[in-house]
């Protein structure tokens, strides 16, 4: 099965993903305060949230509590309004999936002409507020973040594209930059290299989920990897990837960013990932409880580590980044 056979679909499959009307009124009674929650992704803002924040908290600089406080509540919103656009835009495949369907746009308990407009608004005022309590290169990064998630991957990548997770996860590694450029107002070689680490853990992460998915993304017509290439190349890149993110995740260790401690857990936790990979690389074609242990220790792992260089990490810049900061771009002098 080809990219070309599942993202080109028959008249009558596209009819079951357009069975939602574009601008389907809400079921009367049917609005909650935890539907609209639901639109913003909560587990993937709180996320967005937590590597952001240490991002700016690793930062040598460090803002008052209170422009603290507002960046934060800035990145939720900007990472909120990514949700609820994803949403928006993917609501004909979200029902047609057994894992979206209940989502409150296929329910029709909110409609895609609310959702757009709580977006649209969410996101302008997420990117005027980081401006105003920090600077223009955070405010840059966060609209960024926004555009490139809705436009590039939600819009382009992820129907066209196998490679959808690989090129789109940058979307979901600029947090811990937003982070650092609220407190220092530019992009270091530090932030770079946390945007490595969740940039290479994005595809495994995915792809384990998307394993146990396949017929969900084969009815939706999302070129996902197991669905285009099959179950074993997509074992074959997950352990690819695991091994590339073993090694960048002591990056932070291996420039002085980061102590000891974190070096250590960042080594048994990268060991015991690729352990869990190589198993699934090596699992029977209906083993589906490999690929779940591999996704959900894939959570656990990213926050560990960014909780580990949150309490590890060093406050000056050794000397090697601090050779590098010639080259740091900042946008709010530009």
């Amino acid at each position: 099965m080809n990219v070309k056979s599942i993202a080109v679909q028959p008249k009558e499959r596209r009819a079951r993903f357009t069975s939602l009307p574009p601008l389907a009124r809400p079921q009367a009674g049917y609005r909650h305060a935890s539907d609209l929650a639901a639109l913003t992704k909560p587990r993937v803002m709180m996320l967005a949230v937590f590597t952001a924040l240490v991002g700016m908290s690793v930062a040598p600089a460090h803002p008052d509590m209170i422009t603290s406080l507002a960046a934060v509540i800035a990145i939720a919103a900007g990472a909120g309004s990514a949700g609820i656009l994803n949403m928006w835009y993917d609501a004909d495949i979200d029902a047609v999936m057994s894992r979206t369907a209940k989502r409150p746009i296929p329910l029709g308990r909110i409609s895609q002409l609310e959702a757009l407009v709580l977006g649209l608004v969410l996101g302008g005022l997420a990117v005027v507020v980081l401006a105003w309590a920090t600077n223009l290169t955070a405010a840059a990064l966060l609209a960024g973040t926004i555009l490139f998630y809705i436009v590039v991957y939600t819009a382009w990548l992820k129907r066209t594209t196998p490679q959808n997770i690989v090129i789109g996860g940058a979307a979901g590694a600029l947090p811990p930059l937003v982070g650092w450029a609220a407190a220092t107002g530019q992009i270091g070689l530090e932030p770079l290299t946390l945007f490595l680490i969740i940039f290479l853990w994005t595809p495994p992460h995915f792809w384990a989920l998307a394993l146990n998915r396949t017929d969900d993304y084969a009815r939706a017509g999302v070129p996902m990897l197991p669905v285009v290439a099959g179950r074993a190349a997509t074992t074959r890149q997950i352990l690819i990837y695991n091994g590339l993110l073993a090694l960048a995740s002591e990056l932070p260790w291996a420039i002085g960013f980061a102590g000891t401690m974190y070096g250590a857990i960042t080594a048994i936790g990268g060991a015991i990932f690729l352990i869990l990979a190589v198993r699934l690389n090596g699992s029977v074609e209906g083993d589906r409880r490999t690929a779940q242990r591999l996704f959900v220790f894939s959570i656990a792992y990213l926050f560990v580590l960014f909780a580990a260089l949150l309490i590890d990490h060093r406050g000056e810049p050794s000397s090697f980044v601090r050779a590098s900061q010639d080259g740091i771009v900042n946008f709010s002098e530009v």
